[in-house]
């Protein structure tokens, strides 16, 4: 990390975990834990449904909350999807724009990250967003390639302003939920190559103040050493952030 110039960002992902009463409960215990933790900011993004009542218990604390996805319309026949206006009134401040599970299971591309994205930022939200490869492409050796059009394609016509309101998650598909984990040396490269891309559109200051955290399941006992490299600025944490206990210790590391 290199806080002199970006703000480290611990942000839990629960993905498909907590009712209502369980998030109340782990918010509060992940508050608790973390307070006077300063050197870095504390998002947990969390299922729809749980979003007022985490917004609630984390009231007071300096722990803020996501959501984990976003339509790009404002309203309309869109079964089972959430606006951007709806997540401001519940109180997010913060969503996961193109997750691996969600280009995975959903269909998410990199057209329709786009959309998402400039319709969360133009709503006033502040945007977590994902990029990273399959397995085949890191053991094709086109990770860049890969990582770098992702990059691309999910912040065209997004303006540098815009930019103080986007972090970017490094998440390679091949680490999500299968209990691998890129080297820290592999998490850095990774990082620093989509720092490149953002000096190579928006210039080097701008890509000097963007936080890009590494996703690919950190946990409190590998979190230190990843954080100790240059460009991975923060995690977004999945299975840890779930036990406020652990997600403690990777606040603690980004200290």
């Amino acid at each position: 990390m290199n806080k002199a110039t970006r703000k480290a960002v611990i942000a839990g992902n629960w993905k498909m975990n907590m009712t209502p009463s369980e998030a109340v409960a782990a918010v509060k215990k992940t508050a608790e834990l973390t307070e006077g933790k300063n050197g870095c900011d504390v998002i947990l993004c969390v299922p729809f449904v749980d979003i007022a009542p985490a917004v609630e218990a984390a009231k007071g604390t300096h722990v803020k909350i996501g959501a984990q996805n976003v339509h790009f319309e404002a309203k309309g026949a869109y079964t089972g999807e959430i606006s951007a206006a709806m997540l401001l009134e519940c109180g997010a401040e913060y969503v996961i724009i193109g997750h691996s599970e969600r280009r995975q299971y959903f269909g998410e591309t990199d057209e329709t990250v786009n959309k998402r994205l400039k319709a969360a930022l133009a709503a006033g939200l502040k945007v977590i967003l994902c990029v990273g490869e399959v397995l085949e492409e890191r053991q094709s050796g086109i990770t860049e390639e890969i990582v770098s059009m992702q990059t691309k394609l999910d912040l065209a016509g997004v303006g540098a302003e815009d930019m103080k309101n986007i972090i970017i998650a490094y998440e390679p598909v091949w680490a999500i939920g299968t209990g691998l984990t890129a080297t820290p040396e592999q998490a850095d490269e990774a990082c620093g190559i989509i720092r490149g891309v953002l000096e190579g559109l928006y210039g080097k200051d701008t890509a000097e103040s963007v936080t890009i955290q590494y996703g690919g399941s950190m946990n409190d006992g590998n979190a230190a050493e990843l954080l100790s490299k240059y460009h991975v600025d923060g995690g977004l944490i999945g299975g840890a952030s779930l036990v406020p206990e652990k997600f403690d210790k990777i606040v603690s590391a980004a200290q």
